[in-house]
């Protein structure tokens, strides 16, 4: 789940242009192996066909610029050395011109195989299967509904919001398409900031790394990459008048976090080699500079930053490969002195949260210098924290993995996993005084929130209001697409906020229902609805169409490999053609979420197989990183699919 609660976090490095239609076309046929295409290119011409179409023309090669490069002693020439030449204008237009010409020369190969058409066939399917929903589901957070959507025509999304309070009078934002209720004479949605003016002052370029609303909804911090500078650029906008403030305007800024209720933001910013190292706090409105409240000189030790849920602390973890670090600053005053409630002999996934007086700590460090199998919660008073205060909450169970945490007022909900079975459980909050910890899970009279079959991957969040009972998960199944559901967990009463509907092709009937209750039916505005308003089905799965199974494949050694398939109930035979995904590294789970463009392999027969890493525990496959058991492991695992006797 995201660290912090910043709306729509995004990855650190700049993405790639908008793709073109030829990259677009080639990314779908990436999807099809080999056998699709010979069954098209191979098939007998028709009587009084046109000729078929010249040969692809040679390859194109890009520049070689021989260049010296000696290591251990060793010197050879490398004569593509300069692709890696980022700053070097010069060899980026090289590689954009390489790039441009490999792209039509894979075009060119395309319409020699005949394997254009088939492209253009798959292309106008998928492209049926897209989402059409053009805006995210609204996250409240306060008297505000948060939420990104696209205008028509635009390249880059705008963050908006409108009142809560107006929700059931929400007029779309296409239908007018300014956002204004006429019949009220009322506008009730803000747009907050529009990337596509923002493209318009960073040179056509428009990308965000970070954004952040104030808890008093005053203001949002955000960061901009500035393509002239290599950078990201720290704005503050003021949401009541929609300008720019004239301070902060800082580069290289890696981390923020608000503190004083809104009045001031604490931000970190890196140095030429990216390492953040320095830690501001800027006061709104203020003509004065910034405030350095730290800087660490160690090029081996990084800085990063996060505030509790409740906006009561800010965190500020301090690490390196060696040792990792956790201070508490509080966010009423942040100039106050750090106080040190955590330390770790290496780094580790570590995050800190505050509730009615009490700190939660979730992390996967070590315990007395020997690694651990998963995460754990431990627990502390807040008015004397300290490296040696901290009590884990739960006792641990085997088979048991706590694969996630995440806080409200008055509960804490578990991601757990057992085998290949995923729980989802809220535990009240405060937690008893009468039930000494550690205790057992089951002593905390955890609820079980309703799940459907196959889950392969719980996310938590967006959950911005820490003090809303209702919280946001993202379920995702290899036979069913991601459903964003709200938990009410005061009531138990759950609901799919959005879901994308698949069409079938042929009849055009949408099949599953967008709105589910365990606990009776729940409308947007709290409404109770019959089961004749939401169909019939619960959940809006195609398990009725494909099918998901599971395996243990033994390899060599005797470890258990898992093996997950997908097939199409109906064109169940043997000998289908079957696509494997190799398992992954690190302990990291298969992402195997259900992906629309997949239909197109399923629809035709294909078996879509998953073969997940065999050691789920992080110290097995720590130990077993090691060679020789790393040697051909993939290869077993593929030669069992071939030789698999399931459903082909």
């Amino acid at each position: 789940r995201a660290e912090t609660a910043k709306p729509h976090l995004k990855p650190r490095q700049p993405p790639p242009p908008p793709a073109t239609a030829t990259a677009t076309m080639r990314r779908h046929l990436d999807l099809l192996p080999r056998l699709l295409l010979r069954r098209h290119v191979h098939r007998r011409a028709r009587p009084g066909a046109s000729p078929p179409p010249p040969p692809p023309p040679n390859p194109p090669r890009p520049p070689q610029k021989p260049e010296p490069v000696t290591i251990h002693g060793e010197t050879w020439h490398d004569s593509y050395a300069w692709m890696g030449s980022l700053s070097d204008a010069a060899a980026m237009r090289h590689m954009d011109v390489h790039m441009e010409a490999e792209e039509k020369y894979a075009e060119a190969c395309l319409a020699a195989a005949g394997a254009d058409r088939l492209a253009r066939k798959l292309q106008l399917e998928m492209a049926s299967r897209l989402a059409s929903d053009a805006c995210t589901p609204p996250a409240r957070w306060g008297p505000w509904l948060y939420y990104r959507r696209a205008d028509e025509g635009k390249q880059y999304p705008v963050l908006c919001r409108r009142s809560a309070a107006l929700h059931g009078e929400f007029v779309s934002y296409s239908d007018p398409s300014a956002g204004f209720d006429f019949t009220a004479g009322k506008r009730i949605e803000q747009k907050l900031v529009d990337y596509n003016k923002e493209a318009e002052r960073f040179g056509g370029y428009s990308y965000e790394e970070l954004s952040e609303v104030s808890p008093d909804h005053r203001f949002i911090a955000y960061t901009m990459y500035d393509k002239d500078k290599d950078s990201f650029t720290l704005m503050i906008r003021d949401l009541v008048t929609g300008t720019l403030c004239d301070k902060p305007r800082a580069d290289r800024v890696s981390n923020i976090s608000w503190a004083m209720d809104g009045k001031a933001l604490v931000y970190i910013v890196t140095n030429e080699d990216r390492r953040p190292y320095r830690l501001f706090c800027s006061i709104i409105g203020s003509n004065k500079d910034d405030i350095l409240m730290l800087e660490e000189p160690d090029e081996n030790i990084y800085l990063n930053i996060r505030h509790t849920k409740d906006f009561r602390f800010i965190t500020l973890n301090v690490f390196s490969d060696t040792h990792s670090k956790v201070y508490l600053i509080r966010a009423s005053d942040p100039l106050s002195r750090m106080t040190l409630v955590w330390e770790g002999e290496s780094q580790v996934h570590c995050i800190v949260e505050h509730h009615h007086g009490h700190l939660y700590l979730f992390t996967d460090a070590a315990r007395e210098g020997v690694c651990v199998n998963s995460h754990y919660l431990m627990q502390c008073d807040v008015e004397s924290p300290g490296p040696k205060s901290w009590k884990n909450v739960f006792l641990e169970e085997p088979g048991i993995i706590l694969e996630d945490v995440d806080f409200c007022n008055t509960h804490m909900v578990l991601i757990l996993r057992q085998g290949r079975k995923l729980r989802l459980c809220s535990v009240n909050l405060p937690l008893p005084e009468n039930i000494q910890v550690p205790a057992h899970l089951s002593d905390f009279h955890p609820l079980d929130l309703p799940l459907p079959d196959h889950v392969c991957q719980i996310l938590s969040g967006p959950n911005y209001d820490y003090y809303s009972s209702t919280m946001r998960f993202t379920i995702s199944s290899p036979v069913m697409p991601d459903a964003v559901v709200d938990y009410n967990l005061l009531n138990g009463k759950w609901q799919i906020v959005q879901q994308q509907n698949m069409l079938h092709e042929r009849t055009k009937v949408l099949y599953g229902n967008a709105f589910a209750s365990s606990a009776g039916k729940l409308s947007s505005d709290g409404a109770d609805l019959s089961s004749e308003d939401l169909g019939d089905c619960d959940w809006n799965e195609l398990s009725e169409y494909y099918a998901c199974e599971y395996y243990d494949v033994p390899s060599k050694d005797g470890v258990l490999v898992p093996l997950t398939l997908v097939y199409s109930r109906k064109h169940k035979q043997e000998g289908n053609p079957g696509l494997l995904h190799g398992h992954g590294a690190y302990g990291e789970i298969l992402d195997k979420r259900w992906r629309s463009e997949l239909k197109s392999l399923l629809d035709r027969g294909w078996v879509i197989a998953y073969a997940d890493v065999r050691y789920v525990l992080p110290t097995f496959w720590k130990k077993a990183s090691l060679p020789p058991e790393t040697t051909n492991e993939f290869f077993l695992k593929r030669y069992h699919r071939d030789n698999f006797p399931g459903p082909y």
